[in-house]
């Protein structure tokens, strides 16, 4: 047996070596290297002598040696505890327990999946005692599903199902209290720019609208009166939309096809017809001359493929009452050909199996017009009239244009096809303005009878503060825009006059509690107070006080002031705690509120939301926004 002389620090040597010295030993030479690096002097040193072998053998291990055998002792070690821990086993409550738990989970996960594969129950549903509908009923979940066909007119709400259609995501349910939209205000209102948001509205293409005239070249109503007619509000409505159009939309693209000077095209001229370029001393430009027989065979015309540019502008002069302006047009899609004819004559719209025409008044013969027409709009309008059952709708994208010609005797000049033309319909409906107001009254009258329950019945000629003030908002643009015509600020200053004049004497003012002055959209006996049709009357008065000169300025803001006043005083009248009213009959008749629907709801929203960056009373913003919560389910509280 060998033996170790333990030999300290200080050199002093000892054979008196026990095992906790040698696993002192053993510890330090595990440590590494970097323990092997310190001063021998400060490192207690073994000497050794020979007792016996196997410890002499001990100690000529190397440290790796040392290591596997640390690694074997710990594998063996760890293969002894698993062994052991094998035959454990767990006490019978604890397993029990685990039992009862899994089972519980397995019975939980059943009866969840039997309650997702259970069928509804058929089930009746009583509304209030007094008429019954048919429910489903989930009897598990204690739940009653009423068909949302049912709550969707019971509640004045919308919803539909919707899939994003990427991927597998499943389809949802969208509920909403109101399918109306807010438009906030881009900024302070500019009697100059847009109007409101106007240059969201289309008019020409709601179905109340018969057609654009080709005589006047404003919309022809169908509102009230299933001939047409012409209706001063829309026709104000439609200027505006343009006039805001040409505001945000991008500059058009314009494609001049003739204009007998820089621009010529090569007209198919038949044997039997003429066409020349002349000078026409009085417009110092040339014109072109045209003369054909009769018959369509013997129409000068160009052909061409145009597929974007759908608004057709020709100054005309026809002779004849032959004369025609004629325009094809291909649906691509369906592969039907049209043909637009503009013809001299006292007609709104007719229809001849593919033949389209257009009446533009006796006045047109031997007179130049400028004309302008979206033949997208003339087309579809057309297909309505000739199949009222089932009119196709047309998309502008389909159409192109085959061919333009000319028949009979007159002249023309700057033929252009154009991807819009604002301003020209914009000074179209301005023109109008113009010369169908009445010089004595001031007004714009309604030609057909309007009937409101409860009310006595509005005869032809009724003037409303609505169509006053929409028509003032395009004069006092067309003026600004103009230059300074006074023709249009004329026309805008004279009417102001309804506005002064009790509606029983043919005017538009009314007066709440004897007290407030108001202006009518329908000037009924008794006043009905119509909310909407009032602030549009209002933003007329200050489109007039922010663009005319002088004394017409200063007459329009003390209307305006005027107005402003009442609508503060009334304004709450009309909040029926989830919505608006329309107007005040239940006050003025006595009978129940005439809820306005969301779309007015939200028209009366957005004409506040636009007067508050006018007039800086909270109680116009406040109020705006209350009445925006409503379109998302909010309520006043109850007491």
């Amino acid at each position: 047996m060998s033996e170790y002389l333990f030999v300290d620090a200080n050199g002093n040597a000892s054979d008196n070596v026990n095992a906790s010295d040698c696993n002192d030993f053993i510890t330090h030479t595990l440590t590494g290297q970097q323990q092997q690096r310190e001063a021998s002097t400060s490192k207690p040193q073994i000497i050794k002598f020979q007792r016996e072998p196997l410890v002499f053998f001990i100690m000529r291990l190397n440290l790796k040696a040392v290591l596997m055998l640390l690694i074997v002792a710990v594998m063996v070690i760890t293969l002894g505890i698993y062994m052991r821990c094998a035959a454990f086993s767990f006490s019978p409550e604890f397993v029990r327990q685990l039992g009862r738990r899994q089972t519980a989970e397995a019975l939980t996960s059943s009866a969840a999946d039997q309650d997702q594969l259970a069928p509804l129950q058929d089930i009746e549903c009583a509304i209030n005692q007094e008429y019954s509908i048919h429910c489903k009923r989930d009897e598990n979940a204690n739940e009653v599903y009423v068909p949302f066909s049912f709550l969707r007119q019971y509640f004045d709400v919308s919803g539909a199902v919707t899939t994003s259609g990427v991927g597998n995501e499943a389809a949802k349910f969208n509920w909403m209290h109101s399918n109306a939209k807010v438009n906030l205000p881009k900024g302070k209102y500019d009697p100059r720019g847009v109007f409101m948001y106007f240059e969201n509205y289309n008019v020409e293409v709601r179905d109340r609208v018969k057609c654009i005239s080709a005589a006047e070249g404003v919309p022809v109503s169908t509102q009230w009166e299933k001939r047409g007619y012409f209706y001063p509000t829309q026709i104000a409505q439609f200027a505006l939309a343009h006039y805001s159009k040409n505001l945000t939309e991008a500059t058009p693209r314009i494609h001049v096809l003739e204009d007998a000077d820089g621009n010529q095209m090569d007209w198919t001229t038949p044997k039997t017809s003429n066409m020349t370029r002349i000078w026409h001393h009085k417009f110092n430009t040339s014109i072109v001359q045209f003369e054909t027989t009769i018959g369509y065979e013997s129409a000068i015309s160009i052909q061409l493929n145009q597929t974007q540019d759908l608004v057709l502008s020709v100054d005309l002069l026809l002779v004849t009452n032959s004369s025609t302006l004629m325009v094809t047009v291909l649906n691509r899609d369906t592969k039907h050909r049209y043909t637009l004819h503009y013809i001299a004559a006292e007609l709104l719209l007719s229809v001849q199996e593919s033949n389209i025409y257009y009446g533009l008044g006796s006045g047109a013969l031997n007179k130049w017009r400028h004309i302008t027409r979206d033949l997208h709009i003339d087309v579809q309008k057309g297909i309505v009239m000739g199949d009222k059952r089932s009119p196709l709708k047309v998309r502008r994208s389909d159409l192109e244009v085959l061919s333009i010609a000319f028949l009979g005797i007159g002249f023309y000049d700057n033929v252009t096809l154009s991807t819009s033309d604002h301003l020209a319909h914009f000074y179209d409906a301005a023109e109008w303005f113009v010369h169908n107001q009445d010089t004595k009254t001031g007004g714009w009258s309604n030609p057909v009878r309007r009937s409101l329950n409860g009310f006595a019945e509005l005869r032809p000629g009724w003037i409303s503060a609505m169509g006053q003030g929409h028509a003032i908002s395009v004069l006092a643009r067309a003026y600004w825009h103009s230059g300074g015509d006074m023709r249009y600020l004329k026309a805008a200053s004279l009417g102001l006059q309804p506005y002064r004049i009790y509606s029983r004497d043919g005017g538009v003012l009314a007066q709440f509690m004897d007290k407030y002055y108001w202006y009518e959209e329908y000037p009924t006996t008794p006043a009905s107070f119509v909310l909407n049709g009032f602030i549009y009357s209002l933003l007329g008065l200050y489109d007039l006080n922010s663009t005319a000169p002088g004394k017409i300025a200063r007459e329009a803001g003390k209307l305006f002031t005027q107005g402003m006043y009442s609508l503060k005083k009334m304004l709450l009248l009309y909040d029926t705690g989830s919505g608006t009213s329309y107007d005040l009959r239940h006050l003025s008749l006595g009978v129940a509120p005439n809820l306005a629907r969301w779309d007015y709801h939200a028209t009366h929203v957005n004409q506040l939301l636009l007067l508050a960056t006018i007039d800086s009373d909270p109680l116009i913003a406040q109020t705006a926004e209350r009445w925006k919560g409503y379109m998302f389910g909010k309520r006043a509280k109850h007491n």
